[in-house]
């Protein structure tokens, strides 16, 4: 019987884990650890404002987004005094721990190599930019679980551990009949989503749009520019969702819209709306021909004109056979079982 492991999670600063609503790296991390303390005994390092029921915490910080609920905005330097708190407490702790998976900024890092206890990292982010290069250079030793194949091809195969899929625990969503009749979108608002393209396919379209997901706070002029101008009857914005709104806002859309313009690594509302059962049609960049199944769960386009043409036919695809491919393909449990298998190789091969 395979013995069970002391695992230690280092997560991000800016929200707690889970997030209350927007917060994708922090949401996937709630999931995994959810599924490892079923067999497991795990520990979240990171802000004191994180629940998850059955794992331990590590933190006497709050996140920023508590700060700035609570007193003001946040200022610059915060993230950085709340990561030298939490490097802290791993430089005091991390040897207690069979495996730490790092997750968010790359600062823990330099504490497990200098420490020499077993890690690996996800990156929540593309990892062909330089910043991860030099990462990939000064940390050899530590193994990289890739989110896509896509991502994956950006990672040295000396460093690659392996390559898992995020998941959802299946009862987070249930089937939506997509009744509403209307489009949906869901994601920050920025050049990288591309709001303004589910916006024209809208138009073109002559069906309702509901944009979903908050104001990037990094480009708010972009907001200003491309979205706010075309909101009315028909094109609404309605903010950040927690998972409750979702459930209606996918469950009841006839498709997802996911137009992005750039290399997405993962791609986590593809498979919440999946859960519903919704249709996505999804632009050709980074992870979305292998997470998109064209023709069974949905489109894969490359334009607006083929986006178009793909509405036409998502009223042919079965919602509930979605919904069987998400339950086949992207459940936390399988997830879980993955990674927790990439742990005890790279334990395997340490000894």
């Amino acid at each position: 019987m395979l013995h069970r492991l002391k695992i230690a999670h280092i997560a991000p600063v800016i929200y707690p884990v889970p997030p209350k609503q927007y917060g994708g790296t922090e949401r996937v991390i709630a999931d995994l650890v959810r599924e490892q303390t079923r067999d497991h005994d795990v520990t979240v390092f990171g802000p004191a404002d994180c629940k998850i029921e059955r794992a331990q915490l590590t933190g006497d910080y709050s996140s920023v987004s508590a700060y700035k609920e609570n007193v003001a905005e946040a200022p610059p330097g915060l993230p950085a005094e709340l990561e030298a708190q939490q490097l802290c407490d791993l430089v005091r702790y991390a040897r207690d721990f069979d495996i730490l998976h790092l997750h968010g900024s790359a600062h823990a890092s330099g504490v497990c190599a200098v420490l020499d206890v077993p890690a690996v990292r996800t990156i929540h982010w593309r990892a062909d930019e330089p910043d991860h290069v030099e990462h990939f250079r000064a940390f050899p030793r530590e193994k990289i679980i890739a989110i896509s194949h896509d991502q994956s091809r950006a990672v040295p195969h000396s460093s690659l551990a392996g390559i898992v899929h995020h998941g959802l625990p299946k009862d987070r969503y249930t089937r939506g009949e997509g009744s509403g009749r209307y489009l949906a979108f869901l994601g920050r608002m920025t050049d990288q989503k591309r709001p303004d393209r589910a916006i024209q396919v809208a138009h073109n379209s002559a069906l309702p749009l509901k944009l979903a997901g908050p104001i990037d706070p990094g480009n708010p002029d972009y907001f200003v520019q491309k979205v706010a101008p075309h909101l009315g009857k028909t094109i609404e914005h309605i903010g950040s969702v927690d998972d409750a709104q979702k459930q209606s806002l996918l469950g009841d859309a006839m498709a997802f819209i996911f137009p992005i313009d750039w290399p997405e690594p993962f791609g986590l509302v593809m498979i919440e709306a999946m859960a519903c059962g919704t249709p996505v049609i999804a632009w050709n960049r980074g992870s979305a021909n292998e997470i998109v199944e064209d023709g069974l769960t949905g489109y894969v386009v490359n334009s607006i004109e083929e986006a178009e043409r793909a509405i036409e036919k998502v009223q042919e695809l079965d919602r509930q056979q979605i919904r069987g491919r998400f339950e086949e393909r992207f459940s936390s449990t399988r997830m879980a079982r993955e990674t927790i298998d990439i742990y005890r190789d790279v334990l395997a091969q340490r000894s």
